[in-house]
């Protein structure tokens, strides 16, 4: 079988399977914050994390938890890049998913990492998906209600194209800035020190407080077929680049915390 065989069939089960190629972020989202995570890095911590990924950089490997989303195998993984409870709910008082969620699986990572009697495999391993489930973390609709699986049911028009609330806010909202994530990274709002230790500061459970305080307000301003377009992408824009800073600072000082 030729090469260019080969890859026409592998676009194809790509394409006949949408539901593992989810995104999440969105590469640009995710390899953005992987990018401002490395460079918040202590000394010694960016060189074991260099020897962990063998010589891979955050932003590289920030798609990985994605990327094996296609192989069978990792399908116990797809529920930690999520938690879902009621509005008006509690994460801590909800009952929590057997399958495990998002908060748990940062905490599972977080649990690999840091345990140097593990190998180096499985903290790599660990560490690739932490990266990712950390910025999942930031995205509020990674922090949604169950009835519409964190908006991919709630269906919407961006600029005339028929999607969905949380595709807008994975990627659409980005990928309307037509910049690519090192150009994101180079126009990252500019904070002091005391800024950025306050944003580092915070915990998991903030971060997920946080995300699911902004997934209320999306619904509080998003109507079902609600056609989206400008006004939308300038009220949530900011925001959406103010997430992925924070995940990036944050997710530099769970691992600095670790290694």
């Amino acid at each position: 079988m030729s090469a260019k065989i080969k890859y026409i069939l592998i676009a194809l089960v790509v394409i006949s399977n949408p539901a593992k190629a989810s995104d999440d972020w969105g590469v640009t989202g995710h390899r953005t914050i992987g990018a401002i995570a490395q460079q918040y890095l202590d000394p010694e911590v960016a060189n074991e994390v260099t020897e962990l990924l063998d010589g891979a950089s955050l932003a590289f490997v920030s798609t990985y938890a994605d990327e094996i989303r296609s192989d069978d195998q990792y399908d116990r993984f797809v529920p930690w890049h999520y938690v879902n409870f009621p509005f008006g709910g509690d994460y801590h008082s909800h009952p929590k998913s057997s399958k495990g969620d998002i908060i748990m699986a940062i905490e599972k990572c977080s649990e690999i990492i840091k345990d140097r009697s593990k190998s180096k495999d499985e903290r790599a391993f660990y560490l690739k998906l932490l990266v990712h489930f950390v910025g999942d973390l930031h995205q509020p609709l990674h922090v949604g209600i169950q009835e519409d699986r964190g908006g991919n049911r709630f269906y919407v028009k961006w600029f005339g194209e028929s999607t969905n609330l949380h595709s807008v806010w994975d990627t659409k909202l980005i990928e309307g800035y037509n910049m690519s994530y090192s150009e994101l990274v180079t126009n990252q709002d500019r904070l002091t020190a005391e800024e950025v230790e306050q944003i580092q500061l915070s915990s998991v459970s903030d971060w997920m407080d946080e995300s699911r305080a902004l997934c209320e307000d999306i619904y509080a301003h998003t109507e079902p077929e609600e056609k989206l377009s400008y006004a939308y992408s300038y009220r949530y824009l900011h925001t959406v680049r103010g997430r992925l800073q924070k995940g990036g600072l944050r997710l530099a000082a769970l691992l600095n915390d670790l290694l």
